[in-house]
């Protein structure tokens, strides 16, 4: 697969990308607090809002306003002219721990995730390596303030999307491989199940294309590396001992990049490099793939017209 850098973005450690076809502009999420507005051929890039914090995961609101899951802020209203609100940062007297991902429905509820609870994003690592649940999904009322848990003790919340009807809305599991889905209208509203399992590697974020697809990125696939230290605790434990002492362990990830599902979370396409890893966001627009990648300070881009995909391995 061949990538083309897409503009001199100078952003390290991305996390999420939305579009905004209004504006015809990508917002980016950075390490350094700032979310950035990039055209989508990389020609102009603004220093947008920096939320001083560490922003993650971007929703656009239906009135200008981007919405944002920040790991140390918690969730942040941004108004078109770049005001600032922090909307809600605890629930039940627990505080967020890394603050993940997020979506908007029409009527105004966000949908987010706390990866966990327990550690915060310099540390998460240490959760994933744990191997206990201290992820949860929660939503947040505007008009009534209210913010609450809709699933706990889950394995590293991720990225939410929602449904194109607006009737249910997804979020990811990375560590189980997973996205899962939750009703809110309809005979099932309420009840949660999994809307696709067995992924190729670890999901990231989730992104609604408009065209009946969802893409969800894939950090890392499921190595074989990783495959043991998901089965066997002491494994992890030694990762934990060398990450604690900052001690560089063995490369673990590779073939990193995005999967593309159909609205009943069957496996169409994937789209993957053996050399990329921390992938992020995977999202449609036009015709290329637009890439979010925590290692690299840059956007990428691949032309889906001009290089084909594979069949996901999950189906294979």
């Amino acid at each position: 697969m061949v990538l083309k850098r897409s503009g001199r973005v100078s952003c390290w450690e991305q996390e999420d990308i939305v579009y905004d076809p209004k504006l015809g502009v990508i917002y980016t999420s950075c390490v350094d607090g700032w979310i950035k507005r990039v055209t989508v051929d990389g020609s102009v890039v603004e220093d947008w809002v920096n939320t001083g914090g560490r922003p993650l995961g971007l929703a656009l609101g239906y009135s200008g306003e981007v919405y944002v899951a920040d790991a140390f802020k918690g969730i942040l209203k941004i108004t078109e002219d770049g005001e600032i609100e922090v909307l809600t940062d605890e629930t039940d007297g627990v505080k967020f721990g890394t603050t993940d991902g997020i979506a908007v429905a029409k009527n105004g509820i966000l949908y987010f995730t706390d990866a966990s609870w327990k550690y915060d994003l310099h540390n998460f690592m240490f959760d994933v390596l744990e191997g206990r649940p201290y992820g949860r999904f929660m939503s947040y009322d505007p008009s009534t303030k209210e913010t609450k848990v809709i699933a706990r003790d889950l394995y590293f919340a991720n990225g939410v999307e929602m449904s194109p009807d607006q009737d249910f809305v997804i979020f990811c599991e990375t560590v189980m491989l997973r996205c899962k889905r939750y009703y809110i209208q309809g005979e099932k509203a309420g009840s949660i199940d999994v809307f696709i399992d067995r992924l190729p590697g670890m999901p990231d974020n989730i992104r609604y294309d408009g065209e009946d697809n969802y893409w969800i990125a894939i950090a890392t696939e499921l190595t074989f590396e990783w495959d043991l230290a998901r089965k066997h605790p002491y494994i992890r434990k030694f990762f934990a001992f060398l990450d604690k002492n900052n001690i560089q362990r063995p490369s673990m990830e590779r073939n990193a990049g995005a999967v593309v599902v159909d609205l009943d979370g069957k496996p169409i396409r994937q789209y993957y490099d053996p050399e990329l890893k921390f992938v992020t966001t995977g999202i449609k627009i036009g015709e290329h793939l637009y890439l979010g990648n925590l290692m690299k300070s840059f956007i990428m881009r691949l032309n889906l017209t001009q290089y084909p995909a594979t069949t996901p391995s999950s189906t294979k």
